[in-house]
């Protein structure tokens, strides 16, 4: 029996215990056919489709647990490409069948997750709310009055409501946060780039995040780094620069009070007060911190030059099809007509000038804590003034990927009227990683469960810990990959995929002649100008770490191998004498390449 909520740690448990990702997926159909929120997807996958899924997973990795999201149902906004199903962006007349998944998309599905559907949206991610659809409006799990937030509505409510374990969403505004709020949920926001859109309809190309909705803050950093890694095709995408934050002494900036506005709601302001005051007992030093720069910053987003950029990502198909857009979404993105190339360098020099005046309010303060949204409203209420109130539910969201931060929202409890509120912790970019230890402990001290479960408690398996965890990298490049027959020596040692990637381009591959199961012999031949090749890598706890190294058989060892981005790592190597005379397969990209190049054969 699955719980209300579906989190990493009890799927996992699960499967340890008998429990198959298609008999994971029954209860999915089954919970999805007994939904009473008919807005939630747009193409759900059919349930033959879905036990299909489940079965081919079990056939090509057949134990329990042995990939990082093995048999871990998921969700994707219909703006995020995955192939085989159509993408709407919820408008039925943009509507294509893309024939590849997007890079996010088919990471996840590597790592074993098993996609159920795609999910509305507010129409081209325009809007905050989750009312601008043809296919209806999704709404809050804990009063279908209210809306569900957007524009990533669908994706939250599919996780919220115990459909899925997590869920793809996009944030240009605020539509990986706000949704979050209103489903007592985890919505990590990644820094711009750090997941690549590659396989996403833009909004704003250049501040467009795709983001995650998790149970918990730990499922949803798991998430993150399997789905995260560089990616050339996209040309926003970044190479990780991790920064970190105080351990002690950690300085949190609050709204000053002539910075506050929760237009009325004073629930949602008690709900911040009240995680505050959780983050002073956890010993954080309270600041306050004038968030007028970042206010006038978040401006730009709607009332600035940068509408011109989702009329660029549309303006051919609305030059031809007006007439099948929302409303208020061909409202907003026709103002962009009278946008000029003068106005958007004057917006891009009023941007700088703000992003230095948010320097002097960065030295007062490590981490920003921030409600999420200020307030709700209903879904009629929304309907009858969209542009207005949408817009106040940005107001301390839009910010944030004009000024290249990461965030993570997450729960802040419930109001006396039952509906929750949330908060968000700010950093600058790259702080993804030093942000999730204060966001789950952050979390666990709001005592609101998890989704529609709002005495769930927050598994112990899924707790961030700050600083170094005591877990080795090391990278893999043959037959210890994922799916290959000896992965399992470290996903069964407690390991977890870190990234996938690629070597620089001085190196090559071989087939070991007489090994069995087959491997390749990887050596580093200065001068050599390769592509690189396909390297994965894993995060094994130390003591995992040295039994393994300790069982690998010459000519194979443990060296340092430099990645496409510069940095090193542990990983196999080969004795240069070993692969005189083998057959060299470096042309073919990696070991994978070669296996599927031989099945095929």
């Amino acid at each position: 029996m699955l719980p209300t909520i579906l989190d990493l740690s009890s799927l996992r448990a699960a499967y340890q215990s008998g429990l198959t990702p298609l008999d994971a997926i029954e209860e999915v159909i089954a919970r999805r056919a007994a939904s009473k929120d008919p807005a939630i997807f747009i193409t759900p996958v059919p349930d033959d489709e879905l036990r299909a899924a489940a079965k081919a997973l079990m056939a090509r990795a057949p134990e329990a647990n042995s990939l990082p999201l093995w048999g871990v149902p998921f969700a994707v906004k219909d703006n995020i490409d995955a192939a085989g199903l159509p993408t709407t962006a919820a408008c039925p007349a943009y509507a294509y069948r893309p024939e590849a998944d997007s890079t996010v998309v088919a990471r996840l599905k590597a790592a074993g997750a098993i996609i159920i559907g795609k999910t509305n949206l507010d129409q081209f991610a325009t809007g905050l709310n989750g009312t601008r659809s043809p296919y209806g409006a999704p709404r809050s799990v804990f009063d279908a009055a209210y809306i569900s937030g957007g524009s990533s509505s669908g994706s939250a409510v599919t996780v919220a409501s115990g459909l899925a374990a997590f869920a793809l969403g996009t944030d240009t505004a605020g539509s990986g946060r706000v949704p979050a709020a209103f489903n007592n949920l985890v919505g990590i926001k990644p820094t711009p780039g750090l997941l690549p859109n590659t396989g996403a309809i833009p909004a704003c190309k250049s501040v467009d995040c795709i983001t995650i909705f998790a149970a918990t803050v730990g499922d949803g950093v798991t998430i993150r780094k399997v789905a995260e890694g560089f990616d050339a095709a996209d040309a926003f995408s970044r190479r990780s620069k991790p920064a970190n934050l105080p351990v002690s002494g950690l300085r949190i900036g609050v709204l000053a009070d002539a910075e506050r506005e929760f237009f009325g709601d004073k629930e949602v302001e008690a709900l911040y007060d009240q995680a505050i005051e959780r983050a002073r007992g956890l010993g954080a030093i309270i600041v306050a911190f004038d968030c007028a720069p970042f206010r006038e910053a978040a401006a730009l987003l709607y009332d600035g030059p940068w509408v011109a950029e989702r009329l660029a990502a549309v303006e051919t198909f609305l030059a031809t099809n007006a007439a099948d857009f929302d409303p208020t979404v061909r409202g907003i993105i026709e103002a962009a007509k009278g946008k000029t190339a003068v106005e958007a360098f004057n917006g891009r020099y009023r941007l700088e000038e703000l992003r230095r005046k948010t320097e002097a309010e960065w030295e007062k303060a490590d981490v920003l804590l921030l409600p999420t949204a200020p307030t709700t409203y209903t879904v009629a209420d929304m309907l009858a003034n969209p542009v207005v109130l949408n817009g106040r539910l940005g107001r301390y969201t839009n910010f944030v990927n004009l000024l290249d931060c990461a965030a993570i929202a997450v729960p802040a409890g419930f109001g006396k009227g039952g509906l929750p509120g949330g908060v968000t912790v700010i950093a600058p970019a790259f702080t993804d990683d030093a942000l999730a230890p204060l966001a789950d402990v952050l979390h666990r001290a709001a005592g609101s469960g998890m989704g529609i479960d709002r005495q769930a408690a927050i598994p112990e398996a899924s707790r961030v810990v700050p600083g170094d965890d005591g877990f080795i990298e090391i990278a893999v490049v043959g037959a210890h990959l994922t799916g290959m027959p000896l992965n399992h020596e470290l996903a069964g040692s407690g390991g977890r995929l870190v990234k996938t990637c690629r070597t620089a381009g001085d190196y090559r591959l071989f087939v070991l002649p007489n090994t069995t199961p087959a491997k390749p012999g990887l050596l580093r031949d200065p001068g050599h100008k390769g592509q690189g090749l396909e390297v994965e890598v894993w995060a094994l706890p130390a003591d995992a770490f040295g039994r393994f190294v300790q069982k690998i058989p010459a000519p194979l060892g443990i060296g340092k191998l430099t990645l496409e981005d510069g940095s090193s790592v542990s990983g196999f190597v080969c004795e240069a004498h070993a692969v005189k005379g083998a057959e060299e397969i470096t042309a073919l990209g990696g070991w994978r390449n070669y296996i599927s190049a031989k099945l095929a054969s």
